[in-house]
């Protein structure tokens, strides 16, 4: 696996982080003194970020000077990190070493809202657009993954496109047998006799759809909208400053814009993130063409408004409560609480940990960063 993919999106591993911050869980969180838990101002903030298509203009943004541009501009200083595991920046985001991580929402709702890290979506940045693919070798339908095994990294993204492809198909997931497969060895696995289908994302994906016998059959195009990667924030630390939220937007929409100019500066901005994240331009692209990114404030803003984010994010929550994502304790999938524009609530509403707020998305949209 090259480099310029290393967002692994799984959930495996995170038992352990989850549970260790139990003891601080949500309940616990919200009983505090309120005074005693008042964040403390500060105007210096770290925002973690992994290697992925739809995460390299934050790079970008960092090399080029954006960031310093936009903190200045709001009297803040803004650190972007690189981590090079997914797994460990929602941890240590999770545990406040991070003041904000690059994430899908999946992936926010089951590891820092379900260790009890209030956390604000900044803004929805794309949605994978085919760039997740179900491929069964020498069949034709999805229909005829019934009864094989499907090798796929479990408890992840690709748990989640399998139970939404299964669906579509009338199928259960007790119709299939999951094998974990890790992202590095998925490939390399397709060839072996006893895989019989797969699930898996780019650019493992375009690989294995070059095998002999290997038909795609469900991808993410098919679910628009529902596997979503944005920049997730410390709800304490941007109402304690929301010149921090203000300074990540501008940032992030001036990089935007041009990441997806066809001009010589558009070109050349690609040109950096294909080597900042390990590929090379036509590598970029391709990846490019299977994620939809919001590049207009304004298109993000009317997708974060929408009751289509609702139905996704209820399908995805019931999802992780079902594959036990929630945690130990969680006796629900109410337990959680996911908030949206215009009060609109799922689960617990004295619980929320995990905030879609437009506001800042609709500053830019407006123009008044």
């Amino acid at each position: 696996m090259s480099i310029q993919f290393t967002r692994k999106r799984f959930m495996a591993a995170l038992a352990v982080s989850v549970l260790a911050l139990a003891s601080c869980g949500p309940k616990a969180a919200d009983k505090a003194d309120p005074a005693a838990a008042a964040p403390a101002a500060k105007t210096e903030y770290r925002i973690g970020w992994t290697i992925y298509a739809g995460w390299m203009p934050w790079a970008y943004a960092q090399q080029a000077g954006i960031v310093k541009k936009w903190a200045d501009k709001y009297d803040v200083k803004i650190e972007l990190v690189q981590i090079n595991d997914y797994v460990e920046s929602l941890n240590q985001f999770s545990a406040g070493k991070l003041d904000g991580v690059t994430a899908t929402n999946m992936d926010a709702l089951t590891v820092p809202a379900a260790a009890g890290k209030d956390t604000t979506v900044l803004m929805i940045g794309d949605y994978s657009n085919g760039n997740d693919g179900l491929v069964l070798k020498d069949g034709a339908t999805l229909a005829d993954v019934k009864g094989r095994p499907v090798n796929l990294v479990e408890l992840s993204v690709s748990h989640y496109l399998l139970a939404r492809a299964l669906e579509k198909a009338g199928l259960k997931m007790s119709d299939v047998k999951t094998v974990n497969t890790s992202d590095a060895d998925i490939v390399a696995a397709f060839g072996a006799t006893e895989t019989k289908a797969l699930v898996t994302w780019n650019p493992q994906l375009s690989e294995v759809k070059k095998a002999p016998g290997a038909k795609e059959v469900f991808n993410s195009a098919m679910i628009p909208g529902e596997i979503l990667d944005g920049l997730m924030v410390s709800t304490e630390a941007l109402k304690a400053n929301p010149n921090l939220g203000k300074a990540l937007t501008g940032i992030w929409y001036e990089t935007l814009a041009l990441t997806v100019a066809q001009t010589p500066e558009g070109k050349a901005a690609r040109e950096q993130m294909a080597k900042l994240s390990g590929s090379d331009l036509a590598g970029f692209e391709a990846q490019l063409k299977t994620t939809y990114l919001y590049a207009d404030p304004k298109a993000a803003l009317a997708a974060t408004v929408s009751p289509d984010l609702i139905t996704a994010n209820d399908r995805v929550r019931k999802f992780s409560f079902s594959m036990g994502l929630f945690g130990q304790g969680a006796k629900s999938v109410d337990d959680i609480g996911i908030s949206f524009p215009g009060g609109k609530v799922l689960g617990d509403p004295n619980n929320v940990k995990l905030r879609f707020d437009p506001a800042y998305v609709q500053m830019a949209a407006d123009g008044k960063l």
